[in-house]
């Protein structure tokens, strides 16, 4: 029996995994690296009960329509952002030992790295509890083991806490702080799988509703740190005071974007209900003018986000003397000269591309995946000579280009006059498998892909490629395994997949050469480099073969397990 379970135990994706969390664990304090390692187990336990309960008709978990094509991804999801938090931990650790002034960024960190934890292990928590629902799939051992370690993990937590602290008020406030952010992702999940069906796997839907909490968590701790309580501030987690006016600008513009459906469908349900007040309207007329309230109600919407709740945000937070608006304004023209050619050249290769390939989309026979591969390339020519000559306006630039993909995803979702169609028109041509026809997210995987390790990148970094992971493993790693692999491979990893051995190795070796000309490019500059060329085999190796095996949406995970193991 045990024979013949090992081919649905143990597949590509899972030990690529599992070697990607054992990387990390063994870089790390035993105290950090227990737990994820008791995380990575339980989310494996999780997985194997969601796969044995997949095929039956009884499950309770299909209710929850998942993206076709896609396997769970329940343990890469579960592992991934905990992962990247502990690589972070691990590289501020390294400063530390020479400068102690960051413990408090430092203890900040480890606390995020917790809170990530413990919302992963909500949501594991939250699929276990469906499968219960059924006798048959609740009593497998399977559901059983990973409900066992998802019980031990807060009990190991607070033993941690126990032996870390002295004072039962921070105590109590730390787990208030892990219990809100695991409930919220539970909330979270069961909102997106409920709200966008076919839209994701669970693995995927695990790591946006993590990093989601994470992040939104993180604008709670800086806003109230800002505030003044009766409490004392030493049982209170508080942020880092230090944070660059960069940072506040982008999650202040992404925070008024995540208020914005909250504020406009609120508008519209009180237009709706002063409507039914005033009987004298016909039927007739309401109909012809809904468009144009709706998108009325958008617009405006939008502007009172964008230009009262924000600031009002940034000012709280950061102290600017100016509307924080005009502060961008500003230190776009400090330097002039440099940042609006950068502009220039966004904006000539954005067009020149954006043409080129959508006629190329909508008359040749081109495979779709090899025409988005070329806007991978793209990305490289755009975001690599911002990387090395302005870093801190790519930072400004990628939140920008994040924002307006929010808002016209939202014009195109909610068909927003006159827009809506125009815009689902032109996304349309870019769509493949992964897209759904509720949300096109390929576009938003891809920026996020590469802004993400630029963005954890700001501040201290002793690892000089870092903050091109993104690019690399997805414009340069990923581009050449599809390309060489469609035209030249031949040796499949599995007998059902698409990707090659041929397809692989090109992509590892591209991205070890792309690695060895930015480190010369780097060191040639004056930049002191502290990247072991092992460590940077190993984390190449492992986002390669990542890339190979798994089924869950690349461009949102491998930038991400590169980044991290370049961390170490």
């Amino acid at each position: 029996m045990a024979m013949a379970m090992a081919p649905a135990v143990v597949s590509g994706e899972r030990l690529v995994v599992f070697l990607f969390v054992a990387r990390v664990a063994l870089a790390a304090p035993a105290q950090l690296a227990a737990p994820l390692a008791v995380l990575a187990a339980a989310a494996l336990a999780v997985e194997l009960a969601v796969d044995a309960s997949a095929s039956a008709s009884s499950s309770p978990l299909r209710r929850f329509r998942t993206r076709p094509g896609a396997s769970s991804g329940i343990l890469l999801g579960a592992t991934t952002l905990p992962s990247v938090m502990l690589s972070r931990l691990i590289q501020l650790y390294r400063v530390l030992l020479a400068d102690p002034n960051g413990r408090e960024e430092y203890a900040y960190l480890e606390m995020q790295y917790w809170a990530v934890s413990v919302s992963c292990l909500g949501m594991l928590a939250f699929f276990v509890w469906h499968l219960r629902q059924s006798p048959s799939n609740g009593n497998s051992i399977a559901s059983k083991y990973g409900l066992l370690l998802i019980i031990l993990y807060p009990l190991a937590y607070l033993f941690h806490l126990l032996l870390k602290t002295d004072g039962g008020l921070l105590v109590m406030s730390n787990l208030v702080y892990l219990l809100c952010h695991g409930v919220a992702a539970v909330i979270l999940i069961q909102h997106i799988l409920e709200k966008f069906p076919s839209c994701s796997s669970f693995g995927e839907a695990i790591l946006v509703s993590s990093g989601l909490v994470l992040y939104c968590g993180d604008m709670l701790a800086h806003t109230l740190s800002k505030m003044e309580f009766s409490i004392s501030s030493e049982a209170f987690i508080r942020a880092p005071g230090t944070r660059s006016e960069i940072g506040t600008v982008i999650q202040g513009v992404l925070l008024g974007l995540f208020l914005l459906p909250l504020l406009y469908k609120s508008s519209l349900q009180v237009l709706a209900y002063c409507r039914k007040l005033e009987s004298q309207r016909t039927q007739t007329v309401e109909e012809c003018t809904q468009k144009r309230i709706d998108c009325g109600v958008f617009y405006v919407s939008l502007l009172v986000a964008l230009l009262l709740l924000v600031p009002s945000w940034m000012r709280l937070i950061q102290g600017f003397e100016v509307h924080p608006f005009v502060w961008v304004f500003n230190y776009i023209f400090t330097d002039s000269r440099e940042r609006l050619a950068l502009c220039a050249y966004w904006i000539f290769v954005i067009y020149v591309s954006i043409r080129r390939f959508y006629s190329i989309s909508k008359q040749s026979k081109t495979e779709r995946i090899l025409l988005r591969k070329y806007y991978h390339l793209v990305a490289v020519l755009i975001f690599s000579p911002a990387v090395i000559f302005q870093p801190d306006f790519l930072d400004l630039a990628f939140g920008a280009a994040f924002a307006v993909f929010l808002i016209l995803e939202m014009v195109r979702v909610w068909e927003i006059y006159p827009l809506g169609h125009i815009v689902h028109q032109f996304m349309s041509a870019f769509t493949d498998h992964r897209d759904s026809e509720i949300l096109i997210v390929s576009h938003f995987s891809l920026l996020l892909g590469c802004a993400l390790p630029k963005w954890m990148s700001s501040g201290f970094n002793d690892r000089p490629l870092t903050p091109f992971a993104g690019i690399l493993s997805l414009g340069i790693g990923d581009t050449m395994a599809s390309m060489i692999g469609y035209k030249y491979g031949v040796l499949r990893w599995s007998k059902t997949g698409k990707k090659t051995i041929e397809g692989t190795a090109a992509g590892i070796t591209s991205v070890l050469a792309a690695c060895s000309i930015l480190l010369s490019l780097l060191a040639s500059s004056g930049y002191i480099l502290s990247q072991h060329w092992i460590s940077l085999l190993v984390a190449v190796t492992l986002s390669g073969l990542l890339e190979a095996y798994t089924a869950q949406l690349d461009n949102a995970f491998i930038p991400l397990v590169f980044y991290s193991l370049l961390c170490l």
